[in-house]
């Protein structure tokens, strides 16, 4: 049977930064979460991570309405390629002419729901988890020097969860004039529950942390503010921004014509 969305989420600066540049955009209309997290001087990273969530969508949003009931997969992901491309040139060109931005860039994880799949992309250290029948699982993998010292044997994640290099990421949207999304597609079933965030959550708790802290609460407002609360109580470095999407039965939606997406 078809599955019905719904979607939650919820942005806090934390207790140590004044500013915030973390980002996230929700379309209901078509299942759509987008969560990035902004780096730079002055105000940079906000800009950076707010041209992301808000022309991913905006120009995704906009496709999908028209490919929903039409489009494969494969297309959704090609569409999703390009949009990204194309708010990576947008981030880079404004970084390259405006001084204050230079050097400007952001994460991104961006999801869109269709049925019973999830199409998944993603560039930096935001993750995306999974949580089902009880056990939370991460979903994606970061770009980032610790991942790759652990890829490598070099550390072991106890270890990394210590190491002076947690911040540094080996890809982000906006810092190059070309950025490679990383997409995946998953199975949804009913009762999944899906968590996106920047890494002031999930530097500040550990994965069973979360997953405590989401079963907890039946409510995705309630669940949102308990992990930012929680990602406070335990020092709030960072901003913190979460998304979190239910999977659970219902109708689907008429299908809708649709074109390509053109760069």
């Amino acid at each position: 049977m078809p599955l019905s969305i719904e979607l939650s989420a919820a942005v806090d600066a934390g207790r140590s930064r004044s500013n915030n540049e973390d980002s996230v955009a929700l379309d209901d209309a078509v299942s759509m979460a987008v969560l990035a997290d902004g780096m730079g001087g002055y105000n940079a990273g906000e800009v950076a991570s707010n041209m992301a969530t808000s022309f991913i969508r905006t120009e995704l949003g906009r496709w999908l309405r028209e490919a929903q009931g039409q489009a494969s997969d494969a297309e959704v992901r090609r569409a999703m390629d390009i949009c990204v491309d194309n708010a990576n040139r947008a981030i880079f060109n404004a970084a390259n002419s405006n001084p204050q931005y230079a050097g400007m860039g952001t994460t991104l994880v961006v999801a869109v729901f269709r049925d019973n799949r999830l199409l998944v992309g993603h560039v930096g250290d935001s993750r995306a988890y999974r949580l089902r029948a009880g056990r939370l699982q991460q979903i994606t993998r970061d770009h980032s020097l610790l991942q790759e010292q652990i890829d490598a044997g070099l550390i072991t994640p106890e270890q990394a969860a210590f190491s002076a290099n947690k911040n540094l990421v080996t890809r982000a949207v906006g810092v190059e004039d070309t950025v490679l999304l990383e997409t995946h597609q998953h199975e949804v079933q009913a009762g999944d529950i899906y968590l996106m965030c920047s890494d002031g959550l999930s530097d500040m708790l550990d994965d069973n942390s979360i997953g405590q802290v989401l079963q907890a609460h039946d409510s995705l407002e309630a669940g949102c503010r308990a992990l930012i609360e929680a990602a406070n109580d335990a020092g709030g470095k960072d901003n913190i921004s979460v998304v979190l999407v239910r999977a659970s039965g219902g109708a689907t939606s008429p299908n809708r014509f649709w074109w390509p997406f053109r760069r």
